[in-house]
């Protein structure tokens, strides 16, 4: 690993530079400030989604996101930052040399062992965000979670590169955008234990495919604008349950989010309690 993307791995890069990036700036570094003005609280210096993004290489980055899942043990949210934002960092320095990169690690297991979203999912989510706001970000969004939901992980092989577990590794489909099912999935199919270096290992690889299939849509995104639309359909399961529970106006419109609805509610042995009293 050279000097400088060591220098960055630390999430440090450097002091803050100019107004743009004050609220970068360690806490201890940052002067006192007087009482926002009314109506200006929420105000972003540079303005919200205000940050320019770059086409980057996703042959370069996949192993650099790899990397970064086993840097002081940060794990896939940061692998997955650090591959898009770290990357653009590596290349066109300020501001996204600045982030406080080691604030992703909060996503390692779920977001601290809770199993619930992909880490490296919102690792990827989280970049898009510093530069698209919501109605342009959504069809990124769910064009990358569709593809993880249906895509046989993982692709990504280090070879003699590997970190936690040299040799092949099997892939499986997850159906689910959420930790707890994706790794206990993966596991209880290939009765490996969660706790395993082959399951670290899997998580790994999986972080720089998914750091390879986000910057794949970003780069669509830049050349696209706001035409842009993802190729993944809904799943089959979210517009069928959707019709009862996603419907405006329905009695049974409980439902909220458009993930997999089938790994929670199959009606297979483990989850045949979710279907009683159902019409």
């Amino acid at each position: 690993m050279d000097s400088n993307r060591r220098h960055l791995l630390c999430g440090l890069g450097g002091l803050a530079v100019g107004g743009a990036m004050a609220g970068l700036v360690a806490p201890a570094l940052a002067a006192p400030q007087a009482a926002p003005a009314p109506g200006a609280r929420f105000a972003q210096v540079g303005g919200e989604f205000g940050w320019q993004p770059h086409k980057l290489n996703a042959d370069e980055c996949a192993p650099v996101a790899y990397e970064g899942y086993w840097h002081k043990g940060y794990a896939c949210g940061y692998g997955t930052f650090y591959g898009i934002i770290g990357m653009m960092g590596e290349k066109f320095g300020a501001p996204y040399n600045q982030f406080p990169f080691a604030m992703l690690e909060a996503n390692k297991g779920g977001i601290s062992d809770w199993g619930t979203i992909c880490g490296a999912l919102y690792g990827a989510a989280a970049a898009f965000a510093l530069f698209w706001g919501r109605k342009e970000r959504t069809p990124m969004v769910n064009e990358l979670f569709r593809w993880y939901e249906a895509t046989a992980l993982p692709i990504y092989n280090p070879g003699d590169a590997a970190t936690g577990f040299k040799g092949t590794l099997p892939a499986g489909v997850s159906d689910s955008v959420l930790c707890h099912i994706s790794v206990s999935k993966w596991c209880y199919q290939n009765k490996i234990e969660a706790s395993s270096k082959q399951r670290s290992e899997r998580c790994g690889r999986l972080t720089a495919d998914v750091c390879r299939k986000a910057i794949e849509i970003m780069n669509a995104k830049i050349e696209q604008g706001k035409n842009y639309k993802g190729t993944f359909p809904i799943r089959k399961a979210v517009a069928g349950c959707g019709e009862c529970h996603m419907t405006k106006g329905n009695e049974a419109n409980w439902g909220k989010g458009v993930m997999d609805c089938t790994p929670c509610h199959s009606g297979g042995k483990a989850v045949a309690d979710k279907f009683k009293d159902h019409p």
